[in-house]
């Protein structure tokens, strides 16, 4: 017995030394097989681990394993049930009044990676939005194209009356102004809502196609000729702010230099080379993609421009100047273009 104690801890002794530090838990809705977590949490976790040399340990954990629903994500880096979370703000509404903005129809184009860009460019007129935790990243995805059961659209009067599910309140304010009915829900209730014939379309990415199998589900896809969205959803990588005040400095300093600036090009690679995916995934299951002219666009932009004066008489409402936001967001999202 005591031969076998002396050769266990030898072996013990020659192993190297594998548990970490600090082991953090990070918690979304989606699948492990979906765009976000494959390309983008996955390895943003490994960079992580491996810039601390080991010392930070980061356990994933998708399609809300944790427990809970998609809205309740916020709540829960924000109290501490998980110590980061990835999530929608839209999911929360009236949380976040300032990076909405972000999202509205004629302010956001088709490009993840400029808009990205933008908002760290004016990072500290939307900031208060997340003072009850640590923003390591606020991104968008490249845009709502509108995927529809049934007919296209080529002008707003062809979605009267149709029923269409929006992410966000921003895009509920498009949706109404089109004469449509929106249908707030978590894009994994979607495929369900479909089949069944709840709503009638939705406003996504392509890139989401594929994994929940609209493709299956729609027969005619939505965009601008020249690849232009309607609107798009913010999307928040958070850590709970006592976990990160808690973890020594130099630990800190690896989460800051994995925040902000250091991954936003990342995640806009991430969502802009992941959409022709989905069109071709539209495409083989016999679907649609009507890309409407600049002309059949300026109608569903001039009630877009609708819902962007409603968005700034509200903000008003709550003390935000919402018109200088806009008019920030449009500059730098150009400025990104150039």
């Amino acid at each position: 017995m005591i031969r076998l104690f002396v050769l266990g801890a030898a072996l013990a002794l020659s192993l190297p030394a594998s548990a970490a530090e600090v082991t953090l838990t990070l918690h979304h809705f989606l699948s492990p097989k979906s765009n976000t977590h494959a390309n983008f949490l996955a390895p943003w976790a490994r960079a992580v681990e491996e810039a601390s040399d080991g010392r930070i340990e980061i356990k994933i954990f998708p399609s809300m394993t944790m427990g809970g629903k998609p809205p309740e994500l916020y709540g829960q880096v924000r109290d501490g049930a998980a110590d980061i979370v990835w999530t929608l703000p839209g999911y929360t509404p009236g949380v976040f009044p300032r990076i909405e903005v972000f999202e509205l129809p004629t302010v956001h184009g088709g490009s993840a990676t400029e808009t990205n860009r933008a908002i760290q460019a004016i990072w500290p007129m939307v900031e208060a939005d997340f003072a009850a935790v640590k923003p390591i990243l606020v991104h968008v995805h490249a845009g709502n194209a509108l995927h529809l059961r049934g007919e296209g659209a080529r002008e707003p009067g062809d979605l009267a009356g149709r029923r269409l599910r929006t992410p966000s309140r921003t895009g509920a304010f498009m949706i109404e102004a089109w004469g449509a009915e929106p249908v707030g829900m978590p894009v994994p209730a979607l495929p369900q809502a479909l089949s069944k014939g709840a709503v009638d379309g939705a406003l996504l990415p392509f890139e989401v196609m594929p994994p929940l199998k609209l493709d299956e589900l729609t027969e005619v896809s939505v965009e601008g000729v020249d690849g232009s969205r309607f609107g798009t959803a913010i999307f928040l990588l958070a850590m709970n702010k006592e976990r990160y005040e808690s973890l020594p400095a130099d630990l800190q300093a690896v989460i800051d230099a994995h925040s902000g600036g250091a991954v936003a090009d990342m995640a806009g690679a991430v969502w802009d080379g992941a959409e022709e995916a989905g069109r071709a995934a539209q495409r083989s299951s016999g679907g649609t993609i009507q890309a409407l002219t600049a002309e059949e666009k300026a109608s569903f932009d001039a009630l877009g421009g609708a819902a962007v004066t409603r968005w700034i008489d509200e903000s008003a409402s709550r003390g935000v100047d919402g018109e200088a936001l806009v008019k920030a967001a449009r500059e730098a999202i150009a400025a990104a273009g150039d």
